[in-house]
């Protein structure tokens, strides 16, 4: 009989290995698998890197609109939450963090490219621009990679190599299609793997061995993956053109990831009462942005692709007769 139990803290040392090989090989990074911890999940690796890296009353900052959990666990934590608007910028980029860091020094900062909920991402050179403002002004960087590997247009560059001193947190619940598994990884700078550890090992022991062994084999099922990310590019192609056509206009570059975010200005001035009645009459889900981004996110709605074409063929459909 097989073995299933507790593993070290950080994770089975061929998952580690593994991930290292990963970024080798999609990156062209070396990176020491001593650097990489294995967590339950990206949401148990964005716990472990505030409770590390960050005091209560500190301040950090996230571009709005953005993922909601990153505010809920730092408010959670007692971490001072500066959202920075993008006012129709795609992307977070230096002048934000600068504005931002004059205005109160900032202790630290979390993006994500391709993003969540605007499927944004930020170009090579602004994302290097973007690392190297945060570590002169003495921020700290965490990057959200969780869509790496679903981008459409552009290969995925990684903050790692922007410098060794960044915080990377990556999930196998997205392009590796493991949700349910609650298997993630993070690739920390050297002096945060032992506090890391110390904080793993009270809070979660370990991650579940069993999906840990399934993660080294998800590096193996490419093939099968790629097949996965051509049906949300043909979904892409599809929203790109029937949301504007609806009246959605996109409030964002659709890039990656697999997310549509749109205003919804030319329809309603509430996107939550607009989801609820659009949810209740056409029976299509969308997400309200207030979610996403609590002072402007009533103008805008987030549309998922994830599903089969031909469900993404019938909610257009259904939107359609539905506004007329």
């Amino acid at each position: 009989m097989g073995r299933i139990g507790y593993t070290d803290a950080l994770g089975l040392a061929g998952l580690r290995e593994a991930i290292a090989q990963h970024y080798a090989d999609h990156y062209g990074l070396a990176v020491s698998p001593g650097r990489i911890a294995v967590t339950t999940g990206s949401s148990a690796a964005f716990n472990l890197a505030f409770l590390a890296m960050f005091d209560p009353g500190d301040r950090v900052a996230i571009a709005a609109p953005g993922y909601p959990a990153y505010r809920n666990i730092m408010a959670a934590l007692g971490i001072e939450i500066v959202e920075i608007e993008l006012d129709g910028d795609a992307y977070l980029h230096a002048e934000h963090l600068k504005a931002a860091h004059r205005e109160k020094k900032l202790k630290g900062v979390l993006f994500a490219s391709p993003a969540n909920p605007t499927g944004a991402i930020i170009p090579a050179d602004e994302l290097s621009a973007l690392v190297t403002t945060a570590q002169e002004l003495g921020i700290a960087v965490i990057s959200d990679e969780i869509y790496h590997r679903l981008a459409y247009a552009a290969p995925d560059t990684t903050a790692l190599a922007c410098g060794p001193d960044v915080t990377v947190i990556n999930s196998f619940s997205k392009y590796y299609c493991m949700t349910g598994w609650r298997i993630g990884w993070m690739v920390l700078p050297e002096p945060l793997v032992r506090p890391v550890e110390r904080i793993a090992q009270s809070l979660y022991i370990s991650p579940p061995e069993l999906s840990q062994i399934a993660a080294i084999e998800a590096f193996k099922a490419t093939a099968e993956l790629e097949a996965v990310k051509a049906r949300y590019a043909a979904n892409r192609e599809l929203l790109m053109k029937r949301l504007p056509e609806l009246g959605f206009t996109l409030a964002a570059p659709m890039d990656g990831a697999f997310y549509a975010f749109c205003d919804v200005t030319r329809h309603t001035n509430d996107s939550m009462a607009f989801a609820r009645k659009m949810l209740a009459e056409a029976h299509v889900a969308a997400t309200p942005g207030r979610d996403f981004d609590p002072l402007q996110g009533h103008r805008a709605m987030r549309f998922s692709y994830a599903g089969s074409h031909d469900e993404m063929v019938e909610a257009m459909m259904r939107i359609e007769r539905w506004l007329r």
